[in-house]
């Protein structure tokens, strides 16, 4: 490296930020395309089994790795699940929970805001998805001596990941949709996770089916969601 290259902060090495420059007005291009993109976005529940290259998948998860964290502590774990038997495990579960969501859990005023999105407690999408990405928070870690360290706004963390783990698989021209029964410890015991994680987000992965209808919903506009000061 050149002596410019980097500077030492109380004996840490700190190397040079280079973004790349562009022109104002690539980036108003670049940015409203990125939205139209983005836009198009939907939660999907009906999939394909089409089968998806390994390599995207990881592309996509070291893309979601990128995300910002409290101490840079990256207190995160994305489990890719393929195999067919520990995907009807993971359904059998996740739909018991939900059997007792809708009849035990959740209020008359819950159920009938999710009316309109035609949600049930059937969750197919689970088995027939070539894959599921479960996403789990690390609270704490452990060194090689089996002494516990702590993470730091791992919540905030995680969900930013997921932010752009979501981001990621739509950019791949892929779908999924944000699953979260509760509660979700069945995930830690179905795939053998350690002690020190819980699970945060189950995420079907693939391609829509070929008949595939969402809800005909509209996002808030900008000036309900922006205010200028």
């Amino acid at each position: 490296m050149k002596n410019d290259d980097y500077i030492l902060i109380e004996g840490y090495k700190h190397i040079r930020y280079k973004q790349y420059a562009i022109s104002e007005d690539k980036m108003l291009t670049q940015s409203l395309n990125y939205f139209k993109n983005l836009n198009k976005r939907r939660s999907v529940r009906t999939f394909s089994d089409k089968k998806i290259h390994k390599e995207v998948i990881e592309n996509i998860i070291k893309t979601a790795g990128t995300a910002p964290s409290g101490a840079n502590k990256q207190p995160w774990t994305f489990c890719v699940v393929e195999n067919a038997g520990l995907k009807k495990k993971i359904r059998i579960a996740a739909e018991e929970e939900e059997k007792r969501s809708y009849n035990e859990r959740m209020s008359d005023e819950w159920l009938e805001d999710l009316k309109h999105l035609g949600t049930d407690t059937n969750k197919e999408f689970l088995e027939v998805a070539p894959y599921l990405i479960v996403v789990f928070k690390r609270p704490f870690e452990y060194d090689k001596d089996g002494k516990k360290h702590q993470n730091y706004y791992v919540n905030e963390s995680v969900g930013l990941a997921c932010g752009f783990l979501i981001s990621a698989i739509h950019n791949a021209g892929l779908v999924t949709l944000t699953h979260t029964p509760s509660p979700m410890r069945f995930l830690e015991k179905i795939l053998n996770r350690p002690d020190n994680e819980r699970a945060f987000l189950l995420l079907p992965v693939g391609y829509e089916s070929d008949k595939t209808y969402v809800p005909d919903i509209h996002r808030k506009s900008l000036t309900e969601i922006m205010e200028w000061y």
